[in-house]
Protein backbone atom coordinates (compact mmCIF):
# COMPACT_ATOMS: atom_id res chain seq x y z
CA UNK A 1 0.00 0.00 0.00
CA UNK A 2 0.92 3.68 -0.37
CA UNK A 3 3.08 4.72 2.35
CA UNK A 4 1.72 8.20 1.81
CA UNK A 5 -1.72 7.13 1.29
CA UNK A 6 -1.35 5.91 5.11
CA UNK A 7 0.35 9.11 6.23
CA UNK A 8 -2.69 11.39 4.83
CA UNK A 9 -5.68 8.47 6.18
CA UNK A 10 -3.29 9.77 9.80
CA UNK A 11 -3.34 13.27 9.37
CA UNK A 12 -7.06 13.35 8.40
CA UNK A 13 -8.06 10.42 11.92
CA UNK A 14 -6.21 13.18 13.68
CA UNK A 15 -7.89 15.70 12.79
CA UNK A 16 -11.08 14.28 13.41
CA UNK A 17 -10.11 13.56 16.92
CA UNK A 18 -9.17 17.06 17.42
CA UNK A 19 -12.47 18.56 15.62
CA UNK A 20 -14.09 15.78 18.13
CA UNK A 21 -12.93 16.72 20.94
CA UNK A 22 -13.39 20.54 20.33
CA UNK A 23 -17.04 20.36 19.61
CA UNK A 24 -17.88 18.15 23.08
CA UNK A 25 -15.88 20.83 24.99
CA UNK A 26 -17.94 23.67 24.06
CA UNK A 27 -21.08 21.73 23.89
CA UNK A 28 -19.96 20.56 27.55
CA UNK A 29 -19.71 24.47 28.61
CA UNK A 30 -22.34 25.91 27.36
CA UNK A 31 -24.91 23.74 27.94
CA UNK A 32 -27.47 25.36 30.73
CA UNK A 33 -25.63 29.02 30.70
CA UNK A 34 -27.73 31.83 30.13
CA UNK A 35 -27.25 34.58 27.48
CA UNK A 36 -25.96 37.24 30.55
CA UNK A 37 -23.70 34.02 31.18
CA UNK A 38 -22.10 33.46 28.11
CA UNK A 39 -21.90 37.80 27.45
CA UNK A 40 -20.42 37.96 30.44
CA UNK A 41 -17.69 35.23 29.86
CA UNK A 42 -17.17 36.39 26.01
CA UNK A 43 -16.62 39.91 27.85
CA UNK A 44 -14.37 38.70 30.39
CA UNK A 45 -12.00 36.84 27.51
CA UNK A 46 -11.98 40.38 25.99
CA UNK A 47 -11.23 42.01 28.71
CA UNK A 48 -7.66 39.79 28.85
CA UNK A 49 -6.75 41.51 25.39
CA UNK A 50 -7.80 45.09 26.16
CA UNK A 51 -11.31 44.30 24.58
CA UNK A 52 -14.93 43.83 24.81
CA UNK A 53 -17.26 41.03 23.92
CA UNK A 54 -16.38 41.12 20.23
CA UNK A 55 -12.86 40.74 21.11
CA UNK A 56 -13.93 37.82 23.07
CA UNK A 57 -15.34 35.85 20.35
CA UNK A 58 -11.97 35.93 18.55
CA UNK A 59 -10.01 34.95 21.57
CA UNK A 60 -12.73 32.48 22.84
CA UNK A 61 -12.39 31.10 18.54
CA UNK A 62 -8.77 31.15 18.20
CA UNK A 63 -7.70 28.95 21.12
CA UNK A 64 -8.83 25.75 19.09
CA UNK A 65 -7.75 26.83 15.83
CA UNK A 66 -3.96 27.38 18.17
CA UNK A 67 -4.79 23.61 19.72
CA UNK A 68 -5.92 22.42 16.17
CA UNK A 69 -2.77 23.58 14.35
CA UNK A 70 -0.62 22.48 17.33
CA UNK A 71 -2.23 18.62 16.81
CA UNK A 72 -1.50 19.09 12.86
CA UNK A 73 2.07 20.37 13.48
CA UNK A 74 2.77 17.12 15.77
CA UNK A 75 1.57 14.74 13.21
CA UNK A 76 3.13 15.59 10.36
CA UNK A 77 6.32 15.68 12.34
CA UNK A 78 5.47 11.94 12.69
CA UNK A 79 3.77 11.06 9.79
CA UNK A 80 6.07 13.05 7.67
CA UNK A 81 7.56 10.90 4.34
Amino acid sequence: MNKNKNNNDDKNVAAGVAAAGTAAAIGGVAVGTSAAGIASGLATAGGLVGGGMAAGVAVVAAAPLAVAAAVYGIISIFCDD
